[in-house]
């Protein structure tokens, strides 16, 4: 899937969220100083933005299907390689990298395990993988709120609870399936405050990914029920939203 947005759309709407993934996902990952790295699916670059923290600009390169993605991650990256191009045909040798990350990617993945098979195929021999998704299954994903009251008025609505990897053990099928080796299963845990109703509600109605599509086309009198039931569901602000993501790990 190609996210056809600008880029602070994405920012408004996840970007809270992918920013305090981005550290737990490196360290994670393992990445330090003198590798190589390559963020898979990197969006406006949330990840990116941490790699070159710790490994500088020249190491690390950034694949993504959306332009808008693409044009964004080069203007706030100078000298990264970031690259239009889709998980499952990554543009490097074999080799290349000491580790490949894909943060909130592989679910949006046309071939998840041949997404993860080129992340592999790009990484040199014992280099690591390291892949992340929301646990939208269990509903721990920070916008299941949105899906739960959207089940709440109306059971037929389809979420993003059975995509690719939202549900526990599924990232570790698929990094098998894969061929990678050492597989790791992991949890990372976060929470975010939002100050008002709105500042967790407004980045919904911005069209981004499959739950900002929804909101968008819901007509009006139904997308003011929805909302007046998530403000239920959250209870009074201040809130927090505590979120989780499942994680897995491996080798080359």
């Amino acid at each position: 899937m190609s996210f056809d947005v600008a880029a602070e759309r994405y920012d408004r709407f996840m970007g809270r969220y992918s920013a305090l993934l981005s550290s737990q996902m490196a360290d994670l990952a393992g990445v330090m100083a003198g590798q190589r790295a390559l963020d898979v699916g990197c969006g406006p670059g949330a990840l990116t933005t941490e790699l070159v923290a710790r490994l500088g600009a020249e190491a690390v390169a950034a694949v993504d299907p959306s332009e808008p993605f693409v044009a964004a991650a080069r203007a706030r990256h100078p000298g990264v390689d970031v690259r239009q191009a889709s998980a499952e045909h990554l543009p490097f040798d074999s080799g290349s990298f000491d580790v490949a990350l894909a943060q909130l990617v592989v679910h949006f993945m046309d071939d998840p395990v041949a997404g993860l098979g080129e992340m592999a195929r790009v990484t040199r021999n014992g280099g690591r993988i390291a892949a992340c998704v929301w646990d939208f299954a269990g509903g721990n994903g920070p916008i299941s709120a949105l899906w739960e009251a959207a089940h709440d008025l109306d059971s037929d609505v389809v979420d993003e609870s059975e995509l690719a990897g939202a549900r526990q053990g599924h990232l570790v099928e698929l990094f098998g399936d894969a061929g990678l080796i050492d597989v790791e299963e992991h949890v990372l845990d976060l929470s975010v405050e939002h100050p008002t109703f709105e500042d967790w509600w407004e980045p919904f109605t911005l069209g981004v990914g499959p739950a900002g599509r929804y909101v968008s086309g819901l007509e009006a009198a139904r997308r003011e029920a929805l909302r007046d039931r998530c403000r239920s569901l959250l209870g009074p602000a201040p809130f927090v939203v505590a979120a989780r993501a499942w994680a897995a790990t491996g080798q080359a």
